[in-house]
């Protein structure tokens, strides 16, 4: 019976030395969160030449993240083509209020009456007339004297340029949430596989004791339930992962490209200013409004080319060349040969008045429909206003929130952890149930990943409070 003793005594003394080298492992592992990934069982030989053949996986920060979904994502790609579309659209309308210089060439040729040498049209003197004109046109209608169309112009630019902002603002939200899903999803891979591990050790544990009777078979099927709930726990934690990093990949790579890594900054999650600084900042910076602000004055501007319709428009046309029966400078006209060489280059003037008389109302009609713009974009720009300060509040009352749950959340899974340490000595002294012992486990491991829910949402929420506010 001594013999006995002494060999349970060991043995219990070599377990409790295991336990609590398991639980001070459990105890630190939080402090890094590692990117663990199972490979496929392949022959060695294969193993090596897939190594000297793959390329290294890129390593993504968020920055070069949202850089790459800039460069892919076709909705904020349609956005800035608008923006240069609207640019474009500005400068060809400010070439309208500059004369226009263009060249002119033209060869008549006229059918003969075979008795004069004019020919048979009446517009010409001579069966062959050359033209070989410079033009300059100028525009003097009201709306290119008061540059409203030009103005206009400007301000649909500026309202494509604030569109533009707003859709990459709110691409940043997309791929931040699916960055740290990413983040989040392999922490949960790391945290799913140390309890998988933990279940497994403490069922050989069990094995031990029970072999040593100081436990009952039921702990070792407790135990054995609870290894069996985190393999399958590990595997789903495998491929959630997977289907992050799919969701990622379709974002950044237009070749979908999964061989990358993503950096765990979750840790490192920046301060969140004052609300008196966000309000300042939405003021200053918020796209939505500007660009509703933006599109009522270029309703405005539209309602005043409307009037202008009813105004007298005049142009200048000068043509300076030549128009003769040969290209010089000097020739005999066909009809007065007898006056011998004559001057051929020259030019002449043309000034054009258009008064509107009566167009059936489409004058009116159209003044009517720029009236209805300018009241819709009044309209829009209220709404614009009272959403950003809905959408403040509530954003930032969200950021503010997750904040303050990240400290308690952080402190639950430090909590969780020296639960299962104190829970271990308990069960090894005999003072604790199997049952307690699991139900550290598990608290353990929701607490972690919580802790990991609360970061990725607080990221999220910081993100969609910069679609206001622009970065801080």
């Amino acid at each position: 019976m001594a013999v006995d003793r002494m060999f349970i005594t060991t043995t219990g003394i070599q377990i409790l030395a295991s336990l609590l080298t398991l639980c001070l492992a459990a105890g630190s592992a939080r402090a890094q969160h590692l990117n663990l990934i199972a490979p496929a069982v392949q022959p060695a030989g294969a193993e090596r030449n897939a190594a000297s053949t793959a390329p290294a996986p890129l390593t993504l920060t968020l920055h070069d993240a949202l850089e790459r979904a800039e460069q892919n994502d076709a909705t904020f790609l349609s956005a800035v083509t608008d923006a240069e579309l609207a640019r474009e659209d500005r400068a060809q309308a400010r070439a309208t209020l500059l004369p226009a210089v263009g060249l002119r060439s033209e060869f008549l040729n006229t059918q003969g009456n075979g008795r004069i040498p004019t020919g048979r049209f009446v517009t010409n003197d001579g069966v062959h007339v050359y033209r070989e004109w410079s033009v300059v046109h100028q525009d003097l209608s009201p709306s290119a004297l008061t540059q409203i169309t030009y103005r206009r112009s400007m301000a649909t630019e500026a309202v494509a340029r604030a569109r533009e902002e707003i859709a990459r603002r709110g691409l940043a939200v997309t791929v931040t949430r699916a960055y740290y899903a990413l983040v989040d999803a392999e922490r949960k891979y790391s945290t799913a596989q140390q309890a998988f591990e933990q279940a497994q050790h403490f069922l050989t544990i069990s094995q031990d004791l029970e072999r040593g009777g100081e436990v009952a078979h039921s702990d070792v099927i407790k135990f054995r339930l609870q290894a069996n709930d985190a393999e399958r726990g590990f595997e789903e934690a495998r491929l959630a992962m997977e289907s992050a990093r799919l969701g990622l990949a379709v974002l950044l790579f237009r070749d979908f490209n999964q061989n990358f890594n993503v950096v765990d900054d979750l840790d490192l999650s920046p301060p969140l200013p004052s609300f008196s600084d966000v309000q300042a900042m939405a003021g200053r910076q918020n796209p939505d409004v500007r660009a509703a602000l933006e599109a009522l004055r270029a309703a405005s501007f539209e309602v005043s080319a409307a009037r202008q319709a009813f105004l007298p428009s005049f142009s200048l046309d000068l043509d300076y060349g030549i128009e003769a029966n040969a290209i010089a400078l000097r020739s005999v006209d066909s009809g007065n040969r007898e006056l011998g060489p004559v001057p051929n280059l020259g030019y002449f003037l043309t000034a054009t008045a258009t008064l509107p008389v009566w167009d059936w109302g489409m004058l009116r009609s159209k003044l009517k429909q720029a009236r209805l713009r300018r009241q819709l974009a009044q309209a829009q720009l209220s709404a614009a206003e009272r959403q950003l300060l809905s959408n403040l509040y509530a954003f930032y009352g969200e950021a503010a929130t997750a904040r303050r749950e990240l400290d308690t959340l952080r402190q639950s899974a430090d909590l969780a952890a020296e639960s299962l340490r104190l829970n271990t000595l308990r069960y090894q002294a005999g003072e604790a149930t199997v049952l307690e012992v699991v139900d550290a486990q598990n608290t353990l491991t929701l607490a972690r990943n919580a802790y990991d829910d609360g970061a990725v949402r607080y990221r999220v929420a910081l993100a969609n409070l910069q679609t206001l506010t622009g970065s801080f």
